[in-house]
């Protein structure tokens, strides 16, 4: 795993610290620390001499140039470096890195964020949760079949439930948008049996009857995305982050619709949450996820061994 030391608010102490943590607790994970010389050794420092050969120092970031860290991280993953990087950086410079170096899955022209959140019935894909800002309609249907793969390849869920955020459930209800946008989705044929199942609001993402995942654009989806983040951690046990909880949800989100495993991290993110992150990234690498989730978004004829854009 490339791991991003300057990302985040708290970097590199937090990252480092993370980052440690989720060393220890996987006996076979291998790191590859992006940042500077002395938050490298002070993480190998840490760790049993017989332990360190799991440990490399990538490139050599300094701290007054944090998007550099996030640019090298990539290019790690896209060289053959790493199988996947994480990071609590700028999201921007993330999302931009990754297109660049690693490339797009055909018909993705903004990969969107999709992130876990616990829910009454189990778990719910949200995205985009503050990549694409200010997508159209076409938009907003590739996330859906984005989301609906990751529903279907990751949980496991048979036949996803797919509904579109706005604020009421009647036909018409919302901005231009939310109203160009269900015509489009109803006529679709998404992934893995997926199946639209209309207009869902708020309170459907708590409760996770409604839909098991849930698409919106990248400003309302991140709005969303920190207030409930802040109510779970404010209302659940005292001093239990959100990856601690009975779901086990990870406090970040996945870069979807790009060729490598890219996960993004809060830029206020603690140390258990960087570990939670890393864990995450380690698990798809591990199930092949990203690998499965091309096989149900992308036809036969557009591999994405053969076929993934690059911006220039």
């Amino acid at each position: 795993m490339a791991v991003d030391l300057l990302g985040g608010d708290h970097a590199p102490a937090v990252v480092v610290d993370g980052a440690l943590h989720a060393f220890q607790d996987d006996p076979s994970l291998h790191l590859l620390l992006v940042g500077p010389h002395d938050a490298a050794d002070a993480m190998v420092a840490a760790i049993d001499p017989a332990q360190r050969g799991r440990v490399t120092h990538g490139a050599a970031i300094t701290q007054d140039q944090p998007d550099d860290g996030v640019r090298a991280a990539v290019r790690a993953v896209a060289h053959g470096e790493a199988d996947a990087v994480v990071s609590a950086g700028n999201t921007a410079a993330i999302v931009v890195s990754a297109a660049r170096a690693l490339g797009r899955w055909p018909g993705v022209r903004r990969p969107p964020l999709a992130a876990v959140l616990p829910t009454v019935a189990g778990r719910l894909v949200l995205l985009d949760v503050g990549s694409a800002v200010d997508p159209d309609e076409h938009f907003l249907l590739m996330h859906a079949r984005l989301g609906a793969a990751y529903a279907a390849v990751v949980h496991e869920v048979a036949r996803p439930r797919v509904g579109l955020l706005t604020i009421g459930i009647e036909r018409g209800k919302g901005d231009r948008l939310r109203r160009a946008a269900p015509p489009l989705f109803e006529a679709a044929d998404l992934p893995a049996g997926a199946r639209y199942v209309g207009l869902v609001e708020g309170n459907d993402v708590v409760t996770g009857a409604a839909a098991d995942v849930v698409v919106t654009d990248g400003f309302t989806g991140n709005i969303l995305l920190k207030g409930l983040e802040t109510a779970y951690a404010q209302l659940g046990p005292p001093g239990a982050p959100l990856n601690d909880g009975p779901a086990g949800v990870p406090r970040a989100a996945l870069l979807l619709g790009v060729g490598g495993t890219v996960v993004v991290c809060h830029g206020a993110a603690s140390s258990s949450d960087l570990a939670a992150g890393i864990a995450l990234a380690a698990n798809l690498h591990r199930r092949a996820a990203m690998v499965a989730m091309v096989d149900h978004v992308v036809n036969e004829e557009h591999s994405p061994h053969n076929e993934v854009s690059h911006d220039g």
